[in-house]
């Protein structure tokens, strides 16, 4: 047992990416035509990393196309990929929102699978919501607009954060829920 605990590395075991189901409440502006923002930033040393959100499922529809900045490939309903090689990587999208919109976030990449212990910093995913304009933030009270965020850690692991629908404190409209794996306890080798 021992001779195997050597083979283990110090850090934690992130080979598989980590993965959200998310689910988007939009039923407070069902009608109403807008903007879905996905974006994915690093900071000053960040590793590489990726996001990518697929399996993209609404009663709202997706409508013109969208405006991509940065490290960004594909486009919605089919897979999106995010990378975070610039300052600023993003896919802006019209959309008329139905009552919810379901998508999986996953991240993967070296920040992810093989930290280097070196970077500073790490980089954080942010989905936001805005209204026709393109402008104002929907379903928030975030003072950058995003619905929800994912931090990128330097140990690999990821934080989600949620933010209350109004500045009075609503509930989140946004949960995710993780679908990753957790690592297997040691005492299960």
């Amino acid at each position: 047992f021992a001779g195997a605990l050597a083979f283990l590395p110090a850090g934690p075991l992130f080979a598989d990416p980590i993965i959200y189901f998310v689910t988007v409440n939009t039923g407070a502006i069902s009608g109403a035509s807008g903007f879905l923002d996905f974006s994915f930033g690093p900071g000053n040393d960040s590793q590489s990393a990726l996001a990518s959100i697929s399996s993209f499922v609404s009663d709202g529809s997706l409508s013109g196309s969208p405006e991509v900045n940065g490290g960004v490939l594909g486009s919605l309903p089919g897979t999106v990929t995010i990378d975070n090689s610039t300052g600023f990587n993003d896919y802006f999208q019209g959309f008329d929102f139905g009552a919810n919109i379901q998508f999986l976030l996953s991240f993967s990449g070296p920040a992810l699978v093989s930290p280097n212990g070196t970077s500073t910093s790490g980089s954080t995913f942010g989905f936001g919501m805005f209204d026709s304009t393109g402008t104002n933030p929907l379903l928030t009270a975030d003072a950058n607009g995003s619905t929800f965020t994912v931090d990128v850690n330097l140990d690999g692991s990821t934080t989600p954060t949620t933010f209350p629908a109004d500045t009075q404190g609503a509930p989140p409209v946004a949960t995710l829920e993780s679908t990753t794996p957790e690592p297997a306890p040691l005492a299960s080798l």
